[in-house]
């Protein structure tokens, strides 16, 4: 909010300077002429709008005449007005140490230590001006002194004095703005909102009360509004980071990421301190799968918010999710030791602990979990696939029934209750368990599979075969499920379509063994081309394509591998083959 002036009356300048000239000695005279001429010089400036050079000649004056209290006064406001606010208070103290009643002086001074939060010393200062004032106090000090109120949590203080403000500037946008952002504080949220909205009538274009009224919607659950006036607020000031990072977080809440994450990122470029933009943007990342790209992000966060728990554990989870267990672990024991009763963040450290097959501390911290969520499925399931890992298959079974109990609609704990029923031999019990498993996820063929293997066990043969076929509609390319379900068809006496099986999974097992191959000659070759050699790069390439001559990655070295020795034709031809392949995959 621009300020007026509160600098002085030139002739009472001279008045105070000619004061000063009858109290000096002759010597003085030169310095006190010199002073006058830098008031006059400082007095047009400022009048002008030149406050570099207005400051300039009031420093000048104040170094001439110190015991003019004028002079510090005036320089005080311009720095002010400059925006150089703890430059400006000790001119302005030193101006009221000399003439107590300067009245510019209290105002300058009560609205620097404002500024600068210094609101414990800003606030006496505007009490005196409102108890002594002859007239009401102006919009602009009344607006500062609500900021001032609120600041120290006395709001309903800080609303009246901003009523006050808008009636003596009805017209003020940017003093509605203020009302609602008070309103919201108080959790007045409608209040709030129809403040906001006031702000943009009379001022459609104030990106700041925009960005306010979104968040107001936002909260309301309002979000194609809130949307609306985010990405105005956006547009009208594009520097403004607090706008991107909340309409970012628009997007997120609706489970729009792929929008959100731009916004999170460009928030933090124009603000590279603006820490939230940085959680923010790295927890989108980490929805969408991108958590290497999140870990950064994370470790900035905790760098600059040692004490945030959520942070560490965010970032242990990345850390897992990208198969760095280990790295994990220090970050989640941080997360413990500042907030040791998080359940989750113990689950987290346990799961950790189990990639590095450290089980007996992954049970520690399961055990620590359930101490403080006792109902908690999830760490009842974790707890017993611990137990099974140990080969502890009575608390394992224990575990996994608690868990299914807890939660009846999940198919993890049927699922491998199932399989642990199976290899008790409890084949009834083992199929109980996998069929309701797949009641609840339909789509799992290797379950399709086992549950085919126990109906074989039981020897019940037609319900072996329906689950094996089965379990081949869900993935086709696995040998063994055929193998299976040609036994099944032999003792059922399908001797030919026992044999189509066994062919089949004989087939799939040649192309996965020749994909072994090209996969291993590819990657001898990847480590050759890096060194130099590229001839010999070349030759494990083509046994790659010997091996599997569809292997796309082969054809797309092999292209790179031409390309170094000058043969571009060869290199083209590969590289067409490889796009071909590409374009080729379901």
């Amino acid at each position: 909010m621009s300020l007026p002036s509160r600098l002085f009356i030139c002739a009472y300048l001279l008045s105070a300077l000619a004061m000063a000239r009858a109290q000096t000695t002759h010597a003085a005279e030169t310095n006190l002429q010199q002073a006058n001429a830098a008031f006059h010089a400082g007095y047009a400036a400022a009048s002008n709008g030149d406050l570099n050079t207005a400051r300039q000649q009031f420093q000048r004056a104040v170094q001439l005449a110190p015991q003019v209290e004028e002079g510090h006064s005036a320089l005080g406001g311009v720095l002010y007005q400059m925006g150089e606010y703890a430059k400006a208070i000790p001119e302005l103290e030193t101006a009221l140490r000399l003439k107590p009643g300067d009245q510019a002086a209290h105002e300058n001074l009560a609205l620097a230590y404002t500024q600068i939060g210094d609101y414990q010393k800003a606030l006496p200062i505007f009490d005196r001006l409102e108890n002594q004032a002859s007239q009401p106090l102006s919009a602009d000090l009344l607006a500062s002194y609500a900021r001032a109120l609120a600041a120290t949590q006395q709001l309903p203080a800080a609303i009246r004095k901003t009523k006050a403000a808008i009636a003596a500037a009805p017209q003020s946008a940017a003093l509605y703005d203020q009302l609602g952002s008070l309103y919201a504080q108080m959790q007045n949220w409608q209040q709030a909102q129809n403040a906001f909205e006031q702000a943009l009538r009379l001022d459609p274009q104030l990106a700041v009360a925009h960005l306010h009224l979104g968040i107001i919607l936002a909260r309301e659950n309002q979000t194609v509004a809130a949307v609306q006036e985010l990405t105005t607020a956006t547009q009208i000031d594009p520097q403004n980071a607090t706008a991107q990072l909340e309409l970012g977080k628009v997007f997120a809440a609706i489970n729009q990421d792929d929008n959100a994450i731009p916004r999170f990122q460009q928030a933090l470029t124009l603000d590279p301190k603006l820490i939230e933009a940085a959680n923010e943007w790295a927890m989108a990342l980490q929805r969408t799968g991108k958590e290497e790209q999140a870990i950064p992000l994370f470790e900035k966060v905790v760098v600059a918010q040692p004490q945030n728990a959520i942070a560490f554990t965010n970032l242990g989870l990345a850390l897992v999710q990208t198969g760095k267990a280990k790295e994990a672990v220090p970050d989640y024991q941080r997360a413990i030791a500042i907030n040791p009763n998080d359940a989750t963040t113990h689950q987290d450290l346990g799961v950790a602990y189990l990639q590095e097959s450290n089980i007996d501390d992954a049970i520690h911290q399961f055990r620590a979990g359930l101490e403080l969520s006792p109902e908690s499925p999830q760490l009842h399931y974790n707890l017993g696939l611990a137990f099974k890992l140990k080969d502890d298959l009575p608390h394992a079974i224990t575990e996994l029934e608690t868990a299914a109990k807890l939660d009846a609609n999940s198919p993890d704990p049927p699922y491998t209750l199932g399989i642990l029923y199976m290899q008790q031999g409890r084949f009834d019990d083992a199929a109980a368990q996998l069929r309701t498993a797949l009641e609840r996820r339909p789509e799992n063929g290797d379950g399709w599979a086992i549950l085919g293997s126990v109906y074989k066990q039981q020897a019940k043969y037609d319900e072996a075969a329906a689950a094996l076929r089965k379990a081949i509609e869900f993935l086709p390319n696995q040998p063994g499920t055929h193998i299976t379900l040609a036994s099944v068809l032999q003792q059922q006496g399908k001797k030919q379509e026992a044999a189509a099986e066994r062919k089949i999974a004989a087939d799939l097992t040649r192309v996965a063994v020749n994909r072994q191959r090209a996969t291993f000659a590819t990657n001898t070759g990847n480590l050759l081309l890096q060194k130099g050699q590229i001839a010999d790069a070349i030759d494990r390439y083509q046994d790659a394509i010997n091996s599997d001559p569809t292997y796309r990655e082969a054809h797309a070295q092999l292209a790179a591998a031409y390309e170094r020795q000058g043969r571009t034709a060869d290199a083209a031809a590969e590289r067409a083959k490889a796009a071909a392949l590409q374009s080729n995959r379901p």
